[in-house]
């Protein structure tokens, strides 16, 4: 059975900021707790270490989809793993950003499936993003950046985002 967390939260920084520091992958432990490393294989793949319900847990996950401040989609591809989501970012004002989180994943063992029936992922994600919001307002500008498209799980430049259906991007979950 799968677990599915929704949470948002409103950055005082411009969408450019709020967006560049979500591609910093490496900074993710700066502000996800549980998380110890995550390493950037390439443009679109990442290797996670992350210790969850004191089990410690690695895995890869590939960018299905990212557009430079719109959002950024993946998905875990190691069988032991089932983890994927969806990050949002809306400007709101010009120095105002909303990130919007969706995480589904499978909690394995009865310690996962408790905290998963508990509610405690879903605090978790809202902990996390509360941090996520001080680190980079404390900072008030990423630590890096990178601009580039994925689609399909390939990297591209230069694409118009959007669809003939009006979506940005080619992420089915985004799909009406």
């Amino acid at each position: 059975m799968s677990t599915t967390v929704t949470a948002d939260i409103e950055v005082d920084v411009p969408i450019r900021v709020a967006y560049d520091q979500w591609t910093q992958f490496e900074s993710f432990p700066n502000f996800m707790s549980g998380v110890e490393s995550v390493r950037q294989i390439d443009d679109s793949t990442t290797h996670w270490v992350a210790s969850v319900g004191g089990a410690t847990r690695e895995f890869d996950a590939d960018i299905s989809d990212q557009v430079p401040d719109d959002h950024v989609a993946w998905h875990s591809t190691t069988a032991e793993v089932h983890h994927r989501g969806r990050v949002q970012f809306r400007e709101l004002a010009a120095d105002r950003t909303r990130v919007d989180v969706t995480l589904e994943w499978e909690p394995e063992g009865f310690v996962e499936e408790a905290g998963a029936a508990l509610g405690f992922d879903d605090r978790q994600v809202e902990h996390d993003l509360r941090k996520f919001k001080e680190f980079i307002e404390s900072r008030e500008v990423p630590t890096g950046a990178w601009r580039g498209e994925v689609h399909g799980g390939t990297a591209a430049g230069g694409a118009d985002p959007l669809g003939s259906d009006g979506v940005v991007g080619q992420d089915p979950d985004l799909r009406p």
